[in-house]
């Protein structure tokens, strides 16, 4: 009997479930040095296949450039193994002695793997390291249009796991995924947490799925030149950024402002570095092209070529262009360049002044890129401090190459695959999503201070029953006048005096 495609790929992923549930119940008895054994193993076997990998990924996605997919795949790998390699993930991870308490990690259990279409091996090897040094077992979903990359990477992990002494199933994927498949995964009563990159609509479901959830939001990652900058130097950075991976990074610059006063100079050194500005003709022709509605990207010029975008669009460029570069002056869905657009396209605004600088990159991230990044190139920290204190963003990456500086790579962030926006974004955190993420601490404290509680007090009579045992002075009085009768010579006053004083000696 022939299943459809949604139930077969539901079943592998139940299946994969089941085997990782396993192995990971296996894997929890493994000490710190077997874990880190392991993970470096790993981490070596995928950078060994780097190259490889990138060229299935730009073969299969059509998407990027084979040597940058390759520096992403070393990143993912290496560079990834070697910020976490030295983290304490088993049992005691620190003590302190003076209040006496200590610190046991635990991981989650299973984690479920979300595998975006852009970095598709890149991100499947560093969500398997993390995973695997904090005893977690990963299941990834892979992108539909990049099946075969993702799962070549993830055999290449778990053979090296396995050779390793890693108990067989640790690693696990759907090769047949499907949005059924992704989402039951996502809901599954054996997975513990979600690693989720991709888009808006596969984020929010991991957030709603019932589960806790590292996911990410997009980018639109603004680029102010102020005044100051190293013009030359910053320009040409900003190119090599902007054209890496043919703008495949979440964090690459999306949108350049500029300072007026050095705008002219901006604009040569550009066209020093393969930039081409469009005319308002061609501008009119390419917006066509970056959106098929308003606010909608079209995912036919993600990670493609300057040339090739533009050969799209029926505009003519050298071709040795490296970027395309539009003037701009409004904001807005309805703006095509102004929307995140994963591509080597940009929008140029002028900024009069500091002030409309910020504004102008508030308003852009407020379009979609709330929480992500935003670029920065000035010579002046009190412009960086500014900013750094005013952007509703996770991560500033000042005179460098944002796409590749916000994951770790020319800066020292953490090296990460997965950039949380925090609460700006409405993502859980804000960090460089790494090992630290996939594991719990419990805490063993001892008692290091005496108290002293109090007993309690004998309660007091209530308001109602001392009204009732109170001594009426008038009411004694009228009763010995009653019983002296009307004809009796006796002065109130005198018999009241008595009763009090009576009353006095009682209380006392």
């Amino acid at each position: 009997m022939q299943f459809d495609h949604d139930l077969q790929s539901i079943q592998e992923m139940r299946d994969a479930v089941k085997r990782a549930k396993e192995a990971q119940l296996k894997y929890l008895s493994f000490s710190q040095e077997r874990v880190d054994e392991i993970v470096k193993r790993v981490a070596e076997a995928a950078y060994a296949k780097s190259l490889e990998l990138a060229q299935m990924a730009v073969e299969e996605t059509g998407m990027g450039v084979v040597e940058h997919k390759k520096m992403k795949n070393e990143v993912g790998s290496m560079v990834v193994y070697e910020s976490i390699k030295d983290e304490k993930t088993v049992g005691i991870i620190r003590e302190d002695r003076v209040n006496k308490v200590t610190e046991v990690a635990y991981p989650y259990g299973l984690v479920a793997g979300i595998i975006p279409t852009t970095n598709p091996t890149s991100t499947a090897i560093f969500k398997t390291l993390i995973s695997l040094k904090t005893r977690n077992a990963i299941v990834v979903s892979p992108h539909p249009r990049a099946v075969k990359c993702t799962v070549e990477a993830l055999k290449i992990c778990q053979e090296a796991a396995v050779k390793a002494g890693a108990p067989d199933g640790l690693i696990g994927w759907i090769s047949k995924p499907s949005m059924a498949a992704t989402n039951e995964l996502m809901k599954h009563r054996d997975v513990n947490v979600i690693l989720a990159t991709g888009g808006g609509a596969l984020v929010r479901a991991a957030y709603s799925s019932g589960k806790p959830a590292y996911g990410v939001g997009p980018g639109n990652v603004p680029c102010y030149i102020e005044k100051t900058a190293n013009v030359s130097k910053s320009v040409s950075m900003i190119v090599d950024s902007k054209s890496f991976d043919n703008g495949t990074i979440c964090a690459t610059e999306q949108a350049l402002v500029v300072d007026r006063n050095i705008k002219e100079m901006v604009i040569r050194e550009f066209k020093n570095n393969g930039a081409y500005f469009l005319n308002a003709d061609e501008k009119a022709l390419l917006e066509k092209v970056i959106t098929l509605s308003p606010g909608h990207l079209n995912p036919a010029i993600v990670g493609q070529s300057a040339v090739k975008i533009a050969a799209m669009a029926g505009v003519a460029v050298p071709q040795d262009t490296r970027v395309l570069i539009a003037e701009e002056t409004r904001v807005g869905k309805d703006v095509p360049f102004s929307i995140e657009k994963l591509s080597p396209v940009f929008p140029l605004y002028t900024a009069e002044s500091y002030e409309e600088a910020k504004e102008v990159c508030l308003k852009l991230l407020n379009l979609g890129g709330r929480g992500h990044s935003l670029s920065l190139h000035t010579n002046d920290d009190a412009v960086a401090n500014g900013f750094a204190l005013e952007m509703p963003v996770s991560r500033l990456m000042v005179n460098t190459l944002s796409s590749i500086g916000a994951v770790g790579a020319t800066t020292g962030l953490t090296p990460s695959l997965t950039l949380g926006c925090g609460s700006f974004g409405g993502n859980i955190t804000g960090d460089n999503v790494t090992a630290r993420h996939l594991i719990n601490i419990k805490r063993m404290a001892y008692g290091i201070k005496d108290v002293s509680v109090p007993k309690p007090s004998i309660p007091s009579m209530t308001n109602k029953k001392a009204e009732q045992e109170t001594l009426n002075v008038e009411d004694i009085v009228d009763q010995v006048l009653n019983q002296a009768g009307s004809n009796a010579e006796v002065d109130p006053k005198v018999i009241a005096e008595m009763v009090n004083q009576v009353i006095q000696k009682i209380s006392n």
